[in-house]
């Protein structure tokens, strides 16, 4: 896997880069003290993974990936415990607490790699002669099931799972949600919540901190409520 570094400390950022060059299945890429360098960076350069710092001066580790279009596997490296819950609103794969010992980065290290083994079977299939922009193509064990954009209700994220609730049942692939979420167009579905994308055309009800959909009640998680209110905006300003 091919790895970045982000850290404004040198000393933890030289530690962390060091971990990535002794460990066989992985591959340091550059390492960053700078996060407007590193999004740069990340703008030109596709990588696997990312170990970030929350706690940085110029631009949090949050406020950097609420920056990013495409966002990697993230591994979160911080010196405060209090940031945990938190970084999970991003569905990082881990979480390392300053100082980091090498055990445990190998720890994380180890379920970032199988999250890649596992993103096997639930991934697109890149045949164009079976594409189109009103579907999209989901793996799930043996089989291969064409979903309508229009017929997806929302979709929830479990582990390593996610379910798609859609008008003709549910499918659970083994799919991050992360990845999901790119494969769908934008102007149709949004992230509201860690575990649940929605579509903004079944939304039935909006009521303070939740949405209704297909008589459903799914929570509006804080770090996306703002987000969500200026695209609901958006949507009632063009009726």
């Amino acid at each position: 896997m091919k790895c970045i570094a982000i850290d404004d400390e040198p000393f933890a950022l030289d530690l962390i880069t060091g971990y990535i060059k002794k460990t066989p299945f992985l591959e340091f890429v550059e390492g960053f003290t700078n996060p407007f360098k590193a999004m740069a960076f990340l703008a030109e350069v596709p990588v696997d993974l990312v170990f970030l710092d929350i706690n940085m001066p110029e631009l949090s580790g949050i406020e950097f990936l609420n920056s990013l279009t495409v966002v990697p596997k993230i591994i979160f490296t911080t010196a405060h415990a209090e940031y945990g819950a938190e970084s999970y609103e991003f569905n990082a794969v881990d979480y390392l607490l300053k100082p980091v010992k090498y055990d445990r980065f190998l720890k994380a290290v180890n379920k970032a790699k199988n999250y890649q083994l596992l993103k096997k079977d639930g991934e697109t299939i890149h045949n164009p002669s079976l594409q189109d922009n009103k579907s999209v193509l989901i793996k799930s064990g043996s089989q291969l099931f064409r979903i309508a954009h229009n017929d997806i209700f929302y979709i929830e994220g479990c582990g390593n799972y996610i379910t798609i609730y859609t008008k003709n049942g549910k499918i659970m692939p083994l799919l991050p949600l992360n990845d999901i979420v790119k494969m769908l167009p934008a102007d149709m579905f949004i992230r509201i919540h860690k575990s649940y994308i929605v579509s903004l055309k079944h939304i039935e009800v909006i009521d303070k901190a939740k949405v209704i959909i297909n008589k459903t009640p799914l929570p509006i998680g804080i770090t996306y409520r703002e987000h969500f209110a200026r695209i609901i905006k958006g949507e009632v300003n063009r009726q």
